[in-house]
């Protein structure tokens, strides 16, 4: 092992162990896929790079030898498509293991990569394709997004390369009537990779154009501070942003690696659970993890179960773990329901988690049954980690943790001026345009108006609010338009959230705020029940007992309403928008009913 990332990062420590100082070092030319993956391979090409594998019984280890060799044929391959520098380059891969090679071969390009989800709807898939100015799609054949694609392809005359890549399974072939799984199992192995082939009018096979590809690749030169990679944003509200990255953004993430999934290059195996379309992945599983010179590993899985979730990590024997909160609890309910002794989870030595709301109740629990902590961080589309609890520091259950040292952050006032502690304000990033900070975004892409609305006067104004205690951790509130005021309060939903999640009645839930003629607002909760409970005025009663006894008593949803599902974006976040407009509707109607009837 050449501790590769000590070339790019540097830190310093104070007497409490407490990292205190961060920053990065790098070359003009820095170009992450020669200068880390390709390093790695030229000098250790049998050092370990990804364990793969999926429901259907496939598996393969790659080393990064290996991702070197089909990362040069890809790009090969890439360009005698017509993919050049600069194009745009659509993604959608599922957790397929031709998602690390593309992504790489396409950096090696000096194209622009832009990861999407696989359960995008035609609008969504025709917007990404026009907003972009999208040259090329690499899709999946699992399920129906390349259906999608043909529907809206005629639509988009920028796109003028449509590249499939064959699944072999994604975890949709186990449920099919008379699954067998020989033919799957028999395409592990260095001989499968890339070896299933298929075919689709108007598309080329990814997988037979880059066998038959060339795997000799000479450097193309490129700059850190070019466009690398592109995310759509969530979009709660309106059409999602485009989150445009330079390749500061790759080595940004060996802070999110090493300080804070904890990963390790000889002897670890790290396991971030995040499908190829959100950021998240290329967080846990791509950039940090191997500028650290460890070993990812994937499950190419369609539906989460937590039994194969668990039951990997012991016969993999995986070290370090990161994912959502909402993944942590179901892990949790079924090895409630499970023997203490069917999962054994020694390997594990690291547990990480991000996304929502860390419940204290989670958090003991986990603790009790493995003896590990779950370390809490923070960061978004636009940024990668900048609020962590770090290696080395003492959690607080519910607390994002402290500042990452690499930045200056503040909690602002709309004036500017900082918050005392307890006061809730918006996390604010220092950003210098003619210094941009590491790993924060360039721009929200083709569109000057948003990019000025949240980059001025010297800050990235992350739209995030939280608040700051005494021993400078931060609390997360929610985002500036989900805070609620009600009778002079200003109330987060993201803690009443929390709360809610820890009552046994509850799978889901939304807060927003309704209006109310004396409070201005009113806290409501919106709930998707366990299958085992009811909406009743009784349940109501208690859920509503439950958090004034858990939290300060004017914060309790005054209202609560029962459904079957909550509004979420494609990438799977809540939309609390959708929900205040449906009550905001509601309104309205009932006061025009109200007018009709003589009653105001």
């Amino acid at each position: 092992m050449r501790y590769l990332s000590e070339n790019y990062l540097s830190e310093s420590r104070d007497r409490n162990g407490q990292v205190a100082h961060l920053s990065l070092h790098y070359p003009h030319t820095f170009n992450w896929a020669y200068d880390v993956v390709d390093d790695i391979a030229e000098v250790e090409p049998d050092r370990p790079a990804m364990v793969w594998c999926n429901p259907e019984g496939e598996e393969h280890r790659f080393s990064f030898g290996d991702i070197k060799y089909w990362s040069d044929k890809c790009a090969n391959f890439l360009v005698a498509q017509g993919i050049r520098k600069g194009d745009a380059v659509l993604v959608i891969l599922r957790r397929h293991y031709q998602f690390w090679i593309a992504a790489v071969a396409l950096h090696k390009i000096g194209a622009l990569l832009v990861p999407a989800t696989f359960m995008l709807r035609e609008h969504d898939l025709q917007y990404r394709l026009e907003s972009a100015g999208i040259k090329a799609i690499i899709c999946t054949d699992a399920g129906t997004i390349a259906d999608v694609c043909d529907e809206v392809a005629p639509h988009c005359p920028d796109l003028q390369i449509k590249i499939l890549v064959a699944a072999g399974g994604a975890g949709l072939a186990v449920d099919q009537e008379g699954f067998d799984p020989a033919p799957h199992k028999a395409l592990s192995g260095p001989d499968g990779i890339c070896a299933l082939r298929c075919e689709r009018p108007g598309w080329v096979d990814f997988n037979t154009g880059v066998r038959l590809a060339s795997d000799f690749w000479g450097r193309i030169n490129t700059t850190v501070d070019e466009p690398m990679i592109m995310y759509f944003s969530s979009g709660t509200s309106g059409n999602p942003k485009m989150v445009l990255h330079n390749y500061t953004y790759a080595l940004a993430h060996t802070i999110t690696a090493k300080l804070w999934h904890n990963t390790v290059g000889d002897g670890g195996l790290h396991f971030t659970i995040a499908d190829t379309g959100w950021g998240k992945a290329v967080w846990g599983k791509f950039y940090g993890a191997w500028t650290m010179e460890s070993c990812v590993f994937t499950y190419d899985f369609d539906r989460f179960h937590a039994h194969e979730i668990l039951a990997h990590i012991d016969d993999y024997g995986i070290t370090t773990l990161c994912c959502p909160p909402t993944m942590y609890r179901l892990l949790m309910r079924h090895m409630q329901h499970e023997e203490k002794t069917q999962y054994k989870l020694t390997s594990l030595v690291y547990c990480t988690t991000a996304g929502e709301a860390l419940n204290p109740d989670l958090y003991d629990f986990w603790k009790r049954e493995t003896g590990l902590t779950i370390y809490e961080g923070f960061g978004q589309t636009e940024t990668p980690l900048t609020i962590a609890n770090l290696n080395g520091s003492t959690p607080k259950p519910g607390s994002m943790g402290k500042i990452v040292p690499l930045y200056d952050i503040r909690v602002l006032r709309p004036d500017h001026t900082e918050c005392e502690d307890g006061e809730t304000g918006e996390i604010c990033i220092r950003y210098d345009p003619e210094h941009r900070p590491e790993g924060i975004m360039m721009e929200y892409y083709r569109d000057p108006d948003k990019t000025a609305e949240a980059i001025f006067d010297g800050w990235y104004h992350t739209g995030d609010t939280a608040w700051r205690d005494e021993d400078d951790y931060l609390w997360y509130v929610g985002r500036n338009d989900d805070v609620i005021k009600s009778s002079g309060y200003r109330i987060g939903p993201f803690e009443i959230e929390s709360v809610l999640l820890e009552h046994p009645a509850v799978r889901e839930c939304a807060v927003t705020g309704v209006p109310d003629p004396v409070r201005g607002k009113a806290v409501k909760a919106t709930i998707v029940l366990h299958s085992a409970y009811e909406g009743t005025p009784e349940l109501t009663k208690e859920l509503q007992t439950y958090v004034k006894r858990e939290t300060a008593p004017y914060k309790y949803p005054r209202i609560i309403d029962y459904v079957d599902e909550l509004p979420k974006t494609v990438n799977g976040k809540i939309r609390r928008i959708a929900i205040r407009k449906r009550d905001e509707e509601a309104s309205v109607a009932a006061n025009m009913r109200d007018k009709k009837d003589g009653l105001v």
